[in-house]
């Protein structure tokens, strides 16, 4: 069964550390490949696709390149229409996106701090460069909602759907799990925070002093590994782009003076002004996180322990205490329950999840709690959790009793892509559209070039 993506996401919204790790590998002498109304589609871009392709195990060839086209003219043109009919993305709504997404990422390198390591740029970093891509990508997919809004798969399309596909492309369902957790921030004193700013006092006392050099002191002793390498210096960024407290510091500064010690969710920090460029400012900033002892990793556990035999002995309910007791954020309202990011569901496949959140959920059955383990939430703060398995299915090869909600999806999305399809063809009619002759020779984008302009 060939369960149909997003026709707009086939290549527009792969994993973003393919992304990054795709920049940092290819550097391309960039020019212009296609126009689609005003909106520009770059040689590079292709290029950055086609190794996101080859690194995810595709086969060297030249007509997917073709494809990527075909995808961005259609990404491109839905983008030119939002901006057209006035789709508005609002900025909260572009930073939650960039929240939610890096959650995810650091769930699946393990940490913030390993993510931030491997790509070489802190989360604040990470954000800024993607702030532009992420509304983007914000405002194509509402056109395409828009466009496919009235668009439904009535339980007879859903059969009709199924019982067209040959058995024997039937796809096997792996493994699937839906997981809840209950989160305990460790405990971090007054002490081991009076610790922590009084370290960073004494940093920037000695630095006001010439004693102590500014970038070697983030070189050796900041906490942010995506910055220390660079002697803290995070680059330029605007209003709105960080934490409040921090960006509120950062532009009171004048050019080389020290803030006084900012807490963020981050840690405690303190900022020099490197350069202000009209609303652009660059700054460099010392972090320091506070370190747990193991008193309070103790007293978490114990605590986790305890609530552990109450729902086992259900004098609360696993929901209930999540609700009551858990310090995540993204689940406690929920009962607990985990959201895949990926596609938006609760459940988890055995071989894309985590390997280490397998691990700790791979032997427990149905309503097992785990032992509490160690967790870093999204912001980096040490933390215990407690997790448990809420359903568990066999692999198996899909059928409608099982997969309803899949298979439906699948038969939805292709009603989708064909009223989107017939979207296009009317719009690109009526679009400038500007495509190079290295591309002209694509049978993929044949008919884009009926109102296609000359160029070489």
């Amino acid at each position: 069964m060939k369960i149909i993506k997003n026709i707009t996401g086939i290549f527009f919204c792969i994993a973003l550390l393919n992304s990054i790790d795709t920049v940092a590998q290819v550097k391309i002498l960039d020019q212009v490949a296609g126009v689609v109304g005003d909106k520009v589609i770059l040689q590079s871009d292709i290029e950055s696709q086609y190794q996101q392709y080859m690194l995810q195990g595709g086969v060297d060839n030249p007509a997917i390149r073709c494809e990527i086209m075909y995808q961005m003219l259609i990404n491109k043109l839905l983008l030119n229409q939002a901006i057209l009919d006035s789709v508005e993305v609002s900025g909260t709504a572009v930073e939650e996106e960039l929240d939610k997404r890096m959650r995810y990422y650091i769930s699946q390198i393990g940490s913030q701090k390993l993510l931030e390591e491997r790509m070489g740029k802190s989360v604040l970093e990470l954000k800024a460069d993607f702030r532009t891509l992420i509304k983007d990508q914000m405002l194509t997919q509402q056109m395409q909602q828009k466009i496919t809004k009235d668009v439904n798969a009535s339980p007879s399309d859903v059969k009709s759907y199924y019982e067209h596909i040959p058995k024997d492309s039937l796809p096997r369902v792996e493994s699937e799990f839906e997981i809840q957790q209950i989160v305990r921030h460790i405990e971090v004193t007054d002490e081991q925070k009076k610790e922590v700013k009084d370290k960073l006092e004494g940093y920037k006392q000695e630095i006001l002093k010439g004693t102590r050099d500014f970038v070697a002191t983030a070189v050796l002793y900041s906490q942010d590994p995506g910055t220390t390498k660079k002697g803290g210096e995070l680059g330029f960024f605007g209003r709105g782009d960080m934490q409040p407290a921090f960006e509120a510091a950062a532009f009171r500064l004048r050019p080389g003076e020290i803030s006084d010690i900012i807490e963020t969710p981050f840690g405690y920090h303190i900022l020099q002004l490197i350069e202000r460029r009209g609303e652009q400012i660059n700054v460099r900033h010392i972090l320091l996180h506070p370190k747990v002892s193991d008193d309070n990793i103790d007293k978490a556990s114990k605590f986790l322990d305890s609530l552990k035999t109450e729902i086992n002995n259900k004098t609360i309910t696993f929901a209930d205490a999540a609700m009551k007791f858990s310090d995540d954020a993204d689940t406690k309202n929920n009962a607990g329950l985990m959201q895949n990011v990926q596609d938006g569901t609760t459940k988890f496949e055995a071989t894309t999840m985590d390997k280490t959140l397998f691990f700790q959920i791979d032997k427990l059955s149905i309503g097992e709690l785990s032992k509490p383990v160690s967790y870093s939430d999204r912001e980096g703060k040490a933390s215990l959790r407690v997790l448990m398995v809420k359903s568990k299915t066999a692999p198996h090869t899909a059928n409608l009793k099982d997969d309803y909600q899949k298979i439906r999806g699948a038969a939805l999305q292709e009603k989708q892509n064909l009223a989107l399809l017939d979207w296009v063809k009317k719009k690109r009619a009526n679009t400038f559209v500007n495509i190079t002759k290295d591309y002209r020779k694509c049978d993929a984008i044949k008919d884009w070039l009926k109102n296609t302009a000359t160029t070489n």
